[in-house]
């Protein structure tokens, strides 16, 4: 099982950003963080990368669903979503919630998990 949901789109970065969190907005997720990972490799460490942002994704309702559940859940929140530019076009990645929290042993979890990824795979299946 691979642990990510993915596409490559005919954009670049900063649209398939926009594209991104619109597509995500859709589904019931909001974007709380963007690291800028080539700003941040450069000014911390002086090297260069590829254009390579990650998307800090929550949607409430299956975040507070979850905690209830399972307390320390939130240190595998929120769902984290790349978009970067490769050879081949900018790519868009999000994390398999049902791969990620196979380490759970809450089975409980098991059906927000699968909620969760079909939003993740349907924002990300819309992106042209």
């Amino acid at each position: 099982m691979t642990y990510f949901i993915e596409k490559t789109v005919d954009a670049g970065l900063d649209e398939a950003v926009e594209r991104v969190t619109a597509a995500l907005k859709e589904e019931g997720f909001g974007v709380l963080t963007d690291i800028d990972v080539r700003a941040t490799l450069k000014n911390k460490l002086g090297v260069d990368f590829r254009p390579y942002r990650i998307l800090g994704a929550c949607n409430p309702g299956y975040a507070h669903t979850a905690l209830q559940l399972e307390p320390m859940i939130g240190t595998m929140l929120p769902c984290n979503v790349i978009v970067q530019e490769t050879d081949g076009g900018t790519m868009v990645a999000a994390i398999d919630p049902i791969a990620s929290m196979q380490a759970v042993t809450n089975p409980e979890l098991g059906k927000i998990a699968g909620e969760v990824r079909a939003r993740l795979a349907q924002a990300i299946a819309r992106l042209a």
